[in-house]
């Protein structure tokens, strides 16, 4: 019998379908995730700036030998909550969205909401060099799910609300609500369409606003521009593109490497042990590595690039320029390798603010190079560090626009389109060229479970391999006469192949009705003719763990069947046939694009 609850749940969900149309409840509910999402990154923000603010006035952190235990104490209380509390190991965050959105309709655990405000704040808090940005995206999917599970919406509009919650918690983070909604189109593959853009819009909206509630005018760069664009610096912004896109595959590549490097070591005490030692030698020799690291951008875009360096043992050479370029380009090559340390080693967090962080000194780098050459050429250093970060987002991320915007946004730059556009643009066709998949994409792309703005493939990304599967076909054995397999299969079956499998149910090969039809009647071979005789092998095989739709369509295509057999954990489970696959494609095209 239904609870009071329940019962109370069902009514306002009837009078809403009476009421209300699905366009109007979906704005309605673009607005409340957005709102949600807001306010999960305002919180999000406030308990990492209070653990950290706690450990500088109560521990001064200043004395960079605290550097070393820092790390390792939040990864350890990390680790403790994982074990004990969470019981799964952490992800990352964006790449659980996509694949929630390719593999399971969008429904993504509740308890993902609390654990992103619990390691996210503990990660970063206690110097761990990865972002928030991230997390509050997945805080905010999550919320958005589970939302949309109890208003019970279908699964096109649950992903939708997804993208909305997404584009809420950058919008709040950022206050940049244009680029939040671009990220939402161009990070989870949405197509921005009138049905689309109206809830991207109004989540938008709702995420900046909740972060001016809370927060006012307070901004993540207080920086005002004063040198507009000057044609005759275009040479160097191309440079910089160029320069952004090598570090974006350096960034990249570090990261997948250092993960690699991290696997042998057996168990997380030991990552977590080698990661929080590995980030306090770094932490004390690089100070701004330390957290998500705006404060150093700011002090950059200041032009105080003494305060943005911190106390380091170097402290003594830094009136030398050249001492300071060599350490700034330090941050450059160290970002990416804190950072993955930092997530290899157990620890929470984004890449997206990391990524922020090594522009921002990989253009200013370059900026005081061209200004100390001795040639004669002035740029602008803060100029620099802000396309710089434009570069690094574009070429990581491969999301050209979103880095335009969201730098345009949140300094008020929107004098310097031209050489954003310039560097943004070169850093992401040289990177995109590289390296096929991003951070995010990568390991879904592998696994046949990403969806992108090409239908074709996200239609079959979405549809799954068990439900066309058909298991109604008789299985013989080699062993077995041919007396036998017309009298135990042939007779009994509506189907016209029949799997050879073994003791084990492994499938041997395959016999086809054509192949025996001229000895069906021939009752001298009833008792002499095995069915290791007939049988031959399948054209392909299809592997359950491995193949995805994608693959089978082109097992399909390269082989010319119309039947193959499916494969699990080595053994037969039953074929695909190509017509039952079509419908299937068919059904889920009309559904997408609806």
């Amino acid at each position: 019998m239904p609870s009071r609850q329940q019962r109370l749940v069902a009514k306002l969900l009837k009078w809403r379908y009476k009421n209300i149309s699905n366009k109007m409840f979906t704005h309605v509910m673009s607005v409340l995730v957005g709102l949600l999402a807001g306010l999960a990154s305002v919180t999000l923000k406030n308990i990492t700036y209070f653990i950290e603010s706690s450990l500088e006035r109560g521990i001064i952190i200043s004395t960079n030998g605290l550097y070393f235990i820092l790390p390792i104490i939040g990864l350890t209380l990390v680790y403790l909550y994982v074990k004990f509390i969470h019981k799964e190991k952490l992800g990352n965050a964006v790449s659980s969205i996509l694949y929630s959105l390719s593999k399971k309709k969008g429904i993504i655990k509740t308890k993902q909401i609390y654990a992103q405000l619990i390691t996210a704040p503990l990660t970063v808090g206690f110097g761990g060099s990865t972002g928030l940005l991230g997390p509050a995206v997945g805080i905010g999917a999550a919320i958005s799910s589970n939302l949309g599970k109890f208003v019970r919406i279908n699964s096109k509009t649950r992903s939708l609300l997804i993208a909305c919650a997404s584009a809420g918690a950058i919008a709040s983070i950022f206050q940049s609500p244009i680029a939040a909604i671009i990220f939402a189109v161009e990070v989870f593959s949405l197509d921005f369409t009138m049905l689309s853009m109206m809830p991207l819009l109004l989540a938008s909206i709702s995420g900046v606003l909740t972060s001016y509630f809370f927060l006012g005018n307070e901004v993540l760069f207080s920086f005002n521009l004063t040198q507009s664009f000057m044609v005759k610096d275009t040479l160097f912004y191309i440079i910089l593109g160029v320069g952004t896109a090598f570090a974006s595959i350096y960034f990249t590549k570090m990261y997948f490497g250092i993960l690699t490097l991290f696997k042998p070591l057996k168990g997380p005490k030991y990552k977590l042990l080698v990661g929080g030692l590995a980030i306090g030698i770094m932490l004390y020799f690089i100070p701004p590595l330390y957290g998500e690291g705006f404060s150093f951008i700011n002090n950059l875009l200041h032009g105080d690039h003494i305060k943005a360096l911190g106390t380091t043992p170097f402290d003594t050479y830094t009136h030398h320029i050249w001492v300071v370029i060599a350490l700034l380009f330090g941050i450059t090559i160290f970002k990416a390798v804190a950072m993955t340390t930092t997530l290899a080693a157990g620890g929470a967090g984004g890449i997206f603010i990391p990524t922020m962080v090594m522009g921002s000194a990989l253009g200013n780098v370059m900026a005081k190079v061209i200004n100390n050459s001795g040639l004669g050429f002035a740029v602008s250093e803060s100029n620099f560090t802000l396309i710089g970060m434009a570069g690094l987002i574009a070429g990581v991320l491969h999301a050209p626009l979103t880095a335009i915007f969201l730098i345009a946004e949140i300094t008020g730059g929107y004098e310097l389109f031209v050489p954003l556009m310039i560097t943004a643009s070169i850093s992401y066709l040289i990177a995109k060229n590289a390296i096929d998949y991003n951070i995010y994409t990568r390991e879904l792309a592998k696994s046949g479970a990403l969806l992108t703005h090409n239908k074709d493939q996200s239609v079959l990304t979405l549809m799954k391999l068990d439900q066309v599967i058909e298991t109604n076909f008789k299985t013989v054995r080699p062993s077995m006469t041919l007396g036998e397999m017309l009298h135990q299969s042939v007779a009994k079956s509506t189907r016209n192949i029949f799997p050879v499998v073994d003791d084990n149910e492994a499938l041997v090969g395959i016999v086809l009705l054509d192949d025996i039809r001229e000895f069906m009647f021939d009752t001298s071979l009833y008792t002499s003719a095995k069915v290791d005789t007939f049988m031959h092998n399948a054209p392909e095989h299809i592997f359950f763990e491995t193949d995805s739709m994608q693959k089978v369509m082109e097992k399909f295509q390269n082989s010319g069947a119309w039947n193959l057999p499916v494969i699990k954990n080595g053994k037969y489970v039953g074929f695909v046939s190509k017509s039952k696959l079509l419908t299937a494609y068919r059904r889920e095209l009309i559904n997408f694009t609806r």
